[in-house]
């Protein structure tokens, strides 16, 4: 999967609507016509030809060439690439430059309202199911274990394949998923956001992706800075982005959230020797 890194917010309804067909049909693009594009879209082939300088190709053909590279890269070729980027250079002073182009690229798209949005839902919500699957595994594991503190109902979805059926079972439309979806949503996250549809709870999405047909699928889309395709994906930023919902859930009922940290210090205190930290 390509991970497309465009600016729509700058885009005119056309780009737009380019940027949105290459995301779900990136291979059938790729071998066709620009005036099969145009046909496709209903629109000019001037647009269809202008768009590629506008997302920073030279035409159509160098994009082409880009994406082919991208689809072909592995693991393997990700990191030789950052450690190819690295080589020569003092690496702590790297990959802090490399920190601070993902904080700020996820601050630029960052929505107040959708932030505020989700602490609203996951304050209130009667349950918080987390999909983390792969590698956001440890972002999934992270805001479990600081919300519970708070007090809130939460568990991390572990099956997968059709053992997360039994999961689904229970969910009911008070509930609220919170979904990670890197590059791309996996089989379960889909069948998650097709069976919000007849229950009603709601989901919130946390992505890398700008332009994705699976974005506007959840109620709510928080957006954190990972890198491309090829390079080595940080989870700087999406961590940020976790920790600045911990925070901003546990300033909802201040008081009493740092009284019940208070108590768990109390606790440790008194089992210290039977349970030593």
């Amino acid at each position: 999967m390509v991970n497309f890194k465009w600016n729509t917010d700058s885009m005119s309804p056309n780009q737009f609507k380019m940027a949105d067909y290459i995301q779900k049909n990136l291979r059938h693009v790729l071998l066709s016509t620009e005036q099969e594009i145009s046909d496709a879209l209903h629109i000019s082939i001037a647009s269809v030809s202008r768009f590629w300088r506008s997302v920073g190709y030279k035409n159509f053909k160098d994009f082409k060439i880009q994406m082919r590279k991208q689809m072909d890269v592995s693991p393997a070729s990700k990191m030789e690439n950052t450690m190819n980027l690295v080589e020569g250079q003092e690496l702590q002073q790297h990959y802090l430059k490399v920190s601070n182009e993902h904080l700020q690229r996820t601050l630029e798209h960052f929505s107040k309202k959708s932030f505020d949005n989700t602490v609203d839902l996951l304050t209130n919500a009667n349950k918080i199911y987390i999909y983390s699957p792969g590698p956001s595994r440890g972002l999934g594991e992270l805001m479990s274990y600081r919300l519970s503190r708070f007090g809130l109902n939460l568990q991390i979805l572990e099956k997968g394949g059709s053992e997360l059926l039994e999961d689904l079972l229970h969910f009911t439309k008070e509930d609220v998923v919170v979904i990670f979806g890197f590059i791309r949503i996996l089989p379960e996250g889909q069948v998650i956001l097709d069976y919000q549809k007849k229950i009603g709870f709601k989901t919130v999405l946390i992505t890398d992706q700008l332009v994705a047909d699976f974005i506007n699928q959840a109620d709510i889309s928080l957006f954190a800075s990972r890198g491309e395709m090829w390079e080595f994906h940080s989870m700087i930023a999406p961590t940020f982005l976790i920790e600045n919902l911990i925070i901003a859930i546990g300033m909802e009922s201040k008081e009493e959230n740092i009284q019940r940290l208070e108590q768990l210090s109390d606790l440790r205190k008194q089992f210290n020797k039977e349970l030593p930290r």
